[in-house]
């Protein structure tokens, strides 16, 4: 097979059209050159899979909940600074993401009340059917500070202390890439290229100076298939496009696992690149395996059963009918008690039953689940669905600082590529989709303070931005408990 190669220049070149790379750019100077590559088509990054939704701070009241909530959950091995941030920076994240047309579900007169206990299973059994207590999306009326958030409905998920998560429908992660990724292809500077991956970064006296990668044509294969999109290629052209500062934001590893949540076209190609060019890695064995995906013995991505579906009252039943499991303890306790009864059931999975959601909520709220799981032919308003975890998320990957710097020179990561503590031993809930876009953002930030550039036309939501007592958003606090 003959191979072409030719040279490119860009300011910035970004691996990857996920929420990350789409953010980062939107965070670029319009007046620099930015070239993005995505290794299949743009909508097949892990990005518009995301379910559940996306986490923000209520207000100031709400910061240690969080704070503890996602250490907890990650075995309080995650790097405290990097929560810190990403926590002071959600409300101005989302303030964005409005500004760009993302429409989050608004709240419902008539909906449930925040309950603290909401899924908790208290002492004794628990009896089959019986929802987590207090199930169902706050909708109370914002008040105190929370002017940017007033009026939205917020969902909770495993793992939260309170309901903080705001969502669009069960697709957030559609509806917040696609619209980053309109907003992306307005932008006369920056040039998107599908079907081209990236094989190598170009190194020279140790700094990082852009990516070496291959455009294919591309194939027949679908999803359906279960095949990487790219198919079997006819051709190949390899190009080197030089660049001041590049960004890796290629997503996870889930194409390396038989039952994955994850799209199968990521095979963490940049992890590799890393490690052969001596760049440092962190934590490679933090992998999250997703308690909850429909079952199935076809082959291909598995299908995810959001977590909010038990935030929202679905519980988990052995094969007598049995609850055995808090259904809101964070995903890896989840996941081993669901393999723990499928062993002593000698089941191949276990049940979701969402007896205890109105359908009404369950047509409003999980549209998709609904109607993908009627294609498998199970009816979720009338019957339980079979379920079985498999690998999500990948907590590991490239180190970056708070500036999502790596340990070369004008080289960045951010996404699921990348390991800035976050998350620790494992992931919150609902935190990846902002985890992302928070640290794309200061990875592009970062690019123009060393650069001298100025982004003079970022978007401006209309909203006024809720004051948390904190200045900048972006900013750490020195705090006692966090140092």
């Amino acid at each position: 097979m003959d191979t072409e190669e030719r040279k490119e220049y860009a300011d910035v070149v970004i691996a990857g059209t996920g929420v990350a790379g789409l953010y980062s750019a939107l965070n670029l100077p319009r007046d620099k050159k930015i070239i993005m590559i995505t290794k299949s088509d743009v909508e097949s990054s892990d990005s518009f899979l995301a379910q559940g939704g996306i986490c923000v701070l209520r207000n100031e009241e709400d910061y240690s909940s969080y704070f503890e909530d996602t250490m907890r959950a990650g075995h309080y091995e995650n790097r405290k600074e990097s929560v810190d941030i990403m926590i002071r920076s959600s409300q101005s994240v989302i303030r964005d993401l409005i500004g760009y047309g993302v429409e989050f579900q608004r709240a419902m007169s008539d909906t449930a009340g925040e309950d603290e206990n909401n899924g908790n299973l208290k002492d004794g059994d628990p009896k089959a059917g019986d929802p987590p207590a207090g199930s169902g999306r706050e909708a109370e009326q914002d008040t105190e500070k929370e002017g940017l958030l007033r009026g939205y409905a917020f969902t909770r998920e495993g793992a939260h202390s309170r309901p903080r998560i705001l969502f669009h429908e069960d697709v957030t992660g559609k509806e917040i890439t696609s619209r980053l990724l309109a907003r992306v292809r307005e932008l006369d500077n920056v040039e998107i290229r599908e079907y081209t991956a990236m094989t190598d970064i170009i190194v020279s006296n140790g700094r990082c100076r852009g990516i070496i990668a291959e455009e294919t044509e591309r194939g027949a294969e679908r999803e359906a298939t279960g095949q990487d999109h790219a198919g079997q290629p006819s051709a190949r052209k390899r190009i080197r496009i030089y660049a001041k500062d590049t960004i890796l934001a290629t997503g996870g590893i889930g194409g390396r696992y038989e039952h994955s949540t994850n799209f199968p076209h990521l095979t963490g190609d940049a992890l590799t690149i890393a490690k052969k060019h001596g760049i440092r890695l962190e934590h490679l064995d933090y992998v999250q395996i997703h308690p909850t995906t429909l079952y199935s013995k076809k082959p291909g991505r598995r299908f995810l059963i959001s977590e909010s579906v038990r935030g929202e009252g679905a519980v988990l039943l052995n094969k007598d009918g049995e609850r055995f499991v808090n259904e809101l303890l964070p995903r890896d306790v989840v996941t081993a008690a669901i393999r723990e009864q499928m062993k002593k059931d000698g089941t191949d999975h276990v049940w979701l039953s969402m007896a205890g959601i109105d359908k009404e909520k369950i047509l409003k709220h999980f549209p998709n689940i609904y109607r993908h799981c009627l294609e498998e032919g199970y009816d979720v308003t009338k019957e339980p669905i079979p379920v079985v975890p498999a690998q999500h998320y990948f907590m590991g990957g490239i180190w970056v600082d708070s500036d999502s710097r790596t340990s070369m020179e004008h080289l960045y990561a951010a996404g699921e590529t990348s390991c800035n503590g976050v998350h620790g031993a494992n992931r919150l809930a609902s935190n990846s989709l902002l985890e992302s876009l928070v640290f794309a953002r200061r990875a592009a930030d970062k690019i123009c303070r060393d650069r001298g550039w100025t982004v003079s036309d970022k978007v401006h939501s209309g909203v006024e931005y809720s004051d948390t007592g904190h200045s900048d958003p972006d900013t750490v606090h020195e705090r006692e408990d966090i140092a």
